[in-house]
């Protein structure tokens, strides 16, 4: 697979999955994870946009250290995702009003004039992707390399890594 169609293939599982888990590192270096709305996506021009509100955690740890991992799973439990980068806090009224929708009145009392609103722009270093496909052909293999004590974890779907 060339890295176009790597890079394809994760533009695609981000653009049909709603919800991620961004994990930063807090100050005392431990790992926090919350789940945040990606907004936009274009992993060939290495931007992952977020609405995020501040202050809050997540806020507090990119000020501190911006480096983040973004983790997706598909609706049907069969794909994986994970992108790590580097998080930046954005003013930019323009690319609020584009990002904007009446969903995040839900979050903000005054809406995108709230003060609290705040944009995370996820600049992705890389990624990998796992797809198990089958459930029921990826149950057999698995109990065959129980029953005979060999690994099969090579046939169990498709992995790869990318760099962007």
């Amino acid at each position: 697979m060339s890295k176009q169609e790597k890079m394809d293939k994760i533009q695609a599982m981000v653009n049909n999955i709603k919800y991620t888990m961004m994990t930063t590192r807090n100050h005392e270096n431990h790992l926090h994870s919350c789940p945040m709305n990606t907004t936009e996506t274009s992993i060939g021009a290495k931007e992952i946009w977020f609405i995020g509100h501040t202050p809050s955690d997540t806020v507090d740890n990119i000020n501190k250290n911006p480096e983040v991992n973004l983790a997706y799973v598909s609706q049907d439990d069969k794909s994986y995702l994970s992108i790590t980068g580097k998080a930046e806090l954005i003013e930019d009224r323009e690319k609020l009003d584009e990002l904007w929708s009446v969903m995040y009145n839900a979050y903000f009392e005054q809406g995108k004039e709230d003060p609290g609103v705040q944009l995370i722009k996820v600049v992705p270093h890389g990624a990998e992707y796992w797809e198990n496909g089958n459930a029921i052909t990826s149950a057999v293999k698995m109990t065959a390399a129980a029953v005979t004590d060999t690994a099969i974890e090579k046939s169990l779907g498709e992995n790869f890594s990318v760099e962007l």
